[in-house]
């Protein structure tokens, strides 16, 4: 990303100011769509869910597990392999 006047980026953007320009001018997205995107992203790469944990600051990790899309996939449930 570059400074519109000079071309350059002299310093960091700051959190804030990513959020309230972009994020939220554009899009109307929350932050907390943002972190479920990130960590639904994470644990379908094969991220370590301790790890995202971490990251995500849960005190427990069943909290995490609400964004591990891959326990709702139909053909990773024992039902689904029952043959009639």
């Amino acid at each position: 990303m570059r400074n519109n006047r000079t071309g350059n980026l002299e310093k960091a953007l700051h959190p804030n100011a990513v959020y309230e320009n972009i994020v939220r001018h554009n899009g109307g997205i929350s932050v907390h769509s943002l972190r479920a995107t990130a960590a639904t992203n994470a644990l379908d790469q094969e991220a370590d869910i301790a790890k995202v944990q971490e990251w995500l600051g849960h005190a427990n990790i069943s909290t995490t597990r609400l964004y591990d899309r891959k326990k709702s996939r139909p053909e990773d449930s024992p039902t689904f392999r029952v043959r009639y």
